[in-house]
């Protein structure tokens, strides 16, 4: 979605500058415009010249530039940005933003734009908590300006505190939120689920399956970047929180279903790419079992099918995972749960599936359509199955 759109990154006197050239790399190699604007101090921590062999483009800093390829450089960057981001932004930075300052080249754009703005602070010592940027900040947020709150971490005077830079990932999706509040599914509340679901044994072991959570996480980033309302429910994953998504964690089978009966009260869809363990330890044992050199049986009972327990008028979309006989019993299932669609993806693949950022799936509809995808990103698998859900949407409401 980055594709063609015009960012103007701002970048002010942080030792943290430097990671805003890995900001601007990124951006650009997701097919953004990127016209980066210096202030006088950002230039003592990193060269203009990073920024122009990162971008391929001139870096803006002089307010009276008279050799300026844009007759009013500050006024031409603000009218043609699609969103403003100032990454790192200084505590003096936001104090000029929070008072309508506008004495260089940043602050002067920030005035003259009418695009969505987002600052990530970065300071270090106390100062990200001290009550003028406290105050400054949530009078920006008042005004519409988008906050990427810092992290906590090793500082450069040696502090360890709050005033990290936000991770170049965590900056994206905020433009990337930012940049969706008017898509398709602006308005609509969309459940996710994601990640294997782990059944405990005992205190130490469960029964689990190897869903690494990462298509459950593309769906849901997908529906973020066009504009829904997330909720995504998932089991144990190492993944990062997608921004600007509610995040809900469980454990179990049973922990999701209550969890996803939760959040169904609204929602558009309901999006089931989580991976349910079939079974559960009929009696958990309450201390660990202790290795015996016999056999060991464990009764096990099916959990719950949350899919066929929830109910209410939205749009229902699971998951097959199949070894064999895919289609057939893709579409088995989706008679049986009474699904509007249905994703299947052979878990046999190499190049696809569990553990990979790619997938390679079936799309079976109640109708008897049947669309095979080719591998693709999780994240453009995601988007495809989004498409079927705003159509079946949009025939619905009319």
């Amino acid at each position: 979605m980055l594709k063609g759109k015009r960012i103007v990154l701002g970048v002010s006197g942080s030792i943290a500058a430097y990671k805003a050239a890995d900001l601007a790399s990124k951006l650009t190699q997701a097919g953004a415009l990127v016209d980066v604007v210096m202030t006088e101090a950002a230039t003592r921590f990193v060269t203009p010249l990073t920024f122009t062999s990162l971008t391929h483009r001139p870096v803006a800093r002089d307010l009276f530039g008279a050799d300026s390829e844009l007759s009013v450089e500050h006024v031409a960057l603000a009218q043609q940005a699609d969103v403003v981001v100032v990454a790192p932004a200084t505590a003096n930075t936001l104090a000029k933003f929070a008072q309508g300052l506008a004495d260089d080249m940043l602050t002067c754009t920030v005035l003259a734009t009418a695009a969505p703005v987002i600052v990530a602070p970065a300071m270090d010592g106390h100062m990200f908590d001290n009550p003028a940027t406290v105050h400054n900040l949530a009078l920006l947020k008042e005004r519409g300006f988008t906050v990427v709150d810092p992290g906590v971490g090793y500082l450069a005077s040696g502090l360890t505190g709050v005033g990290r830079l936000a991770d170049a990932s965590e900056i994206i999706g905020a433009v990337k939120l930012v940049l969706g509040r008017d898509g398709d599914l602006a308005g609509r509340r969309i459940v996710v689920t994601a990640g294997g679901t782990q059944e405990p044994i005992d205190p130490v072991r469960v029964i689990t399956n190897r869903s690494s959570g990462k298509m459950g996480f593309a769906i849901a980033e997908a529906a973020r970047d066009r504009g829904a309302d997330v909720t995504l429910i998932t089991a144990p994953t190492p993944l990062d929180d997608p921004v600007g998504v509610q995040m809900v964690r469980v454990a179990t089978a049973r922990e999701m279903r209550d969890a996803v009966e939760a959040a169904l009260p609204g929602a558009s869809a309901l999006v089931m790419a989580a991976a349910v363990a079939d079974y559960e330890a009929a009696s958990p044992g309450a201390s660990k079992i202790k290795k015996k050199n016999r056999r060991l049986s464990i009764d096990l009972l099916p959990t719950p099918d949350i899919l066929a327990e929830v109910k209410g008028d939205f749009i229902r979309v699971g998951f097959a995972a199949e070894s064999d006989n895919l289609v057939p019993n893709a579409r088995a299932k989706l008679d049986r749960k009474s699904l509007d669609l249905i994703v299947a993806n052979d878990i046999t693949a190499d190049d696809a599936g569990f553990s990979s950022d790619n997938n390679r799936v079936v799309m079976l509809d109640r109708a008897g359509g049947e669309e095979a995808l080719p591998l693709m990103s999780k994240y453009e698998v995601g988007n495809r199955i989004l498409d079927r859900v705003a159509a079946l949407l949009a025939s619905r409401a009319g």
